[in-house]
């Protein structure tokens, strides 16, 4: 071998390994800069049933081969699951004739090995088996380590680096039973609100909007104003299986619709697909999009191009729940559709108590007697005073050991359907009782009433000064 040849190889191989190392050293100087950030990727709509399904049992492929390695560099995987497991040959036909996408359980499994953590259930297709094929599928999910997150579970509350995010879905398209969410509504307002209390970031994933339109309607804007205005920071949309352009309403990335990620459709447009590349860093968060493209030949989405939105980085404006000098955070309790929340409490850093799981629809703090913290928790409970679970508030004090209740609720003077501490004066406790009482109840539960009340030290009195109920007005005005 020629002697200049041979040197000049290993002078390359060198070189290749100096730069090699160079690089190494780069990207781990960058992760340890960036070891406090947290990365959540949102992706569109999957489907498991169908064509997808023949893909993957006459080939023997797995959908995700060229992606599970960019899942695995994020902090959470999330995507909607069109369907539920059950065999759709088995399906009576109703009035609905929407397709049924039938999902084969040996086929959940392949979520968790894509690296998914987290998926969202609420869709017009998570009844097609009804409430028996939801719960089948939310314990699948559950079995498999992945979190499943729907209406009744939502808030969802996953916490990263000292980061805690709350998750609520929603579905306002007509389901297989006939079923939607309502927005706007007194639950999701308490979902959203809750959501704010305890987290730092709040995201909305939605099913809504009109498929196979490409751009979003005046039902899609007017409900994420709505949503943005009541806590939403982010909103991911589906549905329409085809992208729809993100905007900013109201200084809030809004993003109508990712289209299809794994899906059988053969229209041009529903072959191309987006996912949310969310970096949290901060207390504020920038959005970057991933496109998809499925080859004609195949239904398994590839990495196409990225895509740099010019929202600039958004702050977020949520504080610590603190009380007492105690921060409080959330921790979700989900077994199937049973969903509570632990509350942890912290001081400089370290986690100094935790309570039993409890089953919390709001919770904020003031100083009910202007001079000392506590905790106003609405919470559902039965009672032997209407025969009802139903909502009932409490009123808790903190301290290094925890909480204790103060008082406990049946319902105030009459049944509740909502209640919040009033923004002017905390002090002050707005209502919004149902249109019924304790002694009749179920009658006139069409119409409601407000009320407001201020704590005495042993519970609460109802006041009549109008200034107060007209403050206490502009609080449901919606």
């Amino acid at each position: 071998m020629d002697q200049t040849v041979y040197y000049t190889s290993v002078c390359r191989r060198n070189a290749s390994n100096l730069l090699l190392s160079l690089l190494a050293c780069c990207l781990l100087i960058c992760c340890k800069q960036d070891d406090k950030s947290v990365r959540i990727i949102f992706v569109g709509d999957i489907l498991l049933s169908r064509n997808v399904r023949t893909e993957i049992e006459a080939h023997h492929t797995f959908p995700w081969e060229t992606l599970k390695s960019q899942f695995n560099s994020y902090d959470f995987v999330i995507g909607n699951l069109e369907g539920a497991v059950g065999d759709p040959s088995g399906h009576v036909q109703s009035g609905n004739q929407s397709p049924v996408f039938g999902i084969d359980s040996i086929h959940i499994p392949f979520l968790r090995q894509a690296g998914f953590n987290v998926i969202t259930l609420e869709n017009n297709h998570s009844n097609d088996f009804g409430e028996a094929g939801k719960s089948k599928t939310i314990d699948l999910l559950q079995y498999n380590k992945i979190t499943p997150v729907f209406l009744d579970n939502s808030p969802q509350f996953f916490t990263v680096k000292d980061v805690v995010v709350g998750l609520i879905t929603i579905n306002i398209v007509l389901s297989r039973d006939s079923t939607k969410n309502q927005v706007p509504s007194i639950e999701i307002r308490q979902k959203l609100r809750l959501a704010r209390s305890l987290a730092k970031m709040v995201v909305v994933s939605i099913h809504w909007g009109s498929e196979l339109l490409d751009w979003p309607n005046q039902e899609q804007r007017d409900i994420a104003k709505w949503l943005v205005k009541n806590g939403a920071d982010l909103i991911i949309g589906g549905h329409p299986h085809v992208v729809q352009k993100p905007e900013l309403i109201d200084g809030k990335p809004v993003f109508f619709s990712l289209g299809n990620h794994l899906f059988d459709q053969k229209y041009p447009q529903t072959k191309e697909g987006l996912m949310v590349d969310i970096h949290i860093k901060n207390n504020a968060f920038t959005c970057d999009g991933i496109t998809t493209h499925t080859a004609s030949h195949s239904f398994y989405p590839q990495i196409s191009g990225k895509i740099t939105y010019d929202f600039k980085s958004i702050n977020l404006n949520n504080k610590d729940l603190i009380s007492n000098k105690v921060t409080i955070r959330p921790v979700s309790v989900s077994k199937n559709k049973d969903h509570k929340i632990v509350l942890e409490g912290y001081q400089e850093g370290k986690r100094i108590w935790n309570t039993p799981p409890l089953s919390i629809i709001t919770l904020t703090s003031g100083k009910l007697d202007g001079k000392n913290d506590y905790l106003f928790a609405l919470e559902k409970h039965f009672s032997t005073l209407d025969g009802e679970i139903n909502l009932r508030p409490y009123v808790y004090s903190v301290n290094d050991n925890g909480i204790s209740a103060r008082w406990r609720g049946s319902g105030l003077a009459w049944p509740l359907l909502d209640a919040q501490l009033s923004k002017d004066d905390n002090k002050i406790l707005c209502v919004l009782h149902r249109g019924d009482s304790f002694i009749n109840p179920g009658k006139a539960l069409n119409s409601n009433r407000l009320a407001a009340y201020k704590w005495n030290g042993f519970g609460f009195s109802g006041i009549n000064d109008s200034l107060k109920c007209e403050s206490c007005l502009k609080m449901f005005e919606e």
